[in-house]
């Protein structure tokens, strides 16, 4: 992401409604893979950002945080008592077969090489293990928020089998982001058409699109619905985003 963007974005992991609710989401599924094992999990999160999922993730066990950029690291330790590698998804330091669970949340897509990224999360993972990834979908919608994010690609359901699911035991994948998939589509559509016509703030990506308080917990509520079609393994025609769990 942009040097300045992380500073921005360290409250919008903490505060914004896609956030907010992703998490939520994510939280819900690694419970539903480990409640009631009582076991203590390695773990790691490749892409930390500024760390978010890390301490949401500490719940379930022992965190190794990786992030690419040492200026988001060390603007990260200033604001919260954590510990961050710098590391790249591409070339992870740890032996085969290190860690229990193998998180890495919208990574893949800043990477042109996203085969060997997958292989690498899949190599650190221990047999019996899971992978749980996340990343943006349909390059339809692609705009000036996949930009400051320094995004490559956004991804199909069947880019992402290609790289998980023909090595993996597929537990489940889908999109999401669903019922709010349809009025993004329409505001990215119209900001490619007339460009300028999307006001944005301060960084240029989409997260400026809902300041208001209002907005953003009705849309966080939307959002964080979605958990209970999850856990019933409900499997979404389309959404913003693709969410893939496989066990090795």
């Amino acid at each position: 992401m942009d040097s300045n963007y992380y500073k921005d974005y360290f409250d919008l992991e903490r505060n914004h409604w896609w956030f907010l609710a992703r998490n939520k989401i994510i939280k819900a599924q690694v419970e539903e893979l480990f409640t009631g094992k009582g076991e203590s999990l390695k773990i790691i999160n490749v892409g930390v950002a500024t760390g978010a999922t890390s301490e949401m993730l500490a719940n379930f066990g022992e965190v190794t945080s990786i992030e690419f950029e040492q200026d988001c690291i060390d603007f990260t330790k200033s604001k919260i008592d954590i510990d961050i590698q710098i590391g790249s998804i591409l070339d992870l330091k740890y032996p085969d077969e290190t860690f229990d669970l193998v998180f890495s949340f919208d990574v893949i897509e800043h990477v042109e090489n996203d085969q060997l990224a997958a292989s690498e999360l899949i190599r650190v993972c221990k047999k019996g293990g899971f992978v749980f990834i996340t990343v943006p979908a349909f390059m339809s919608i692609w705009s000036q928020h996949d930009v400051i994010n320094h995004h490559f690609k956004r991804y199909l359901i069947s880019e992402i089998h290609v790289l998980f699911s023909n090595v993996l035991t597929r537990k489940y994948v889908s999109y999401f982001n669903f019922p709010l998939s349809i009025p993004i589509f329409i505001v990215r559509f119209f900001d490619r058409l007339f460009p300028g016509f999307i006001k944005r703030k301060k960084t240029d990506s989409d997260c400026d699109l809902a300041p208001n308080p209002w907005l953003n917990k009705l849309f966080y509520e939307i959002f964080k619905s979605e958990r209970v079609f999850i856990k019933r393994k409900f499997h979404f025609p389309f959404g913003v985003s693709i969410m893939g769990i496989w066990q090795k």
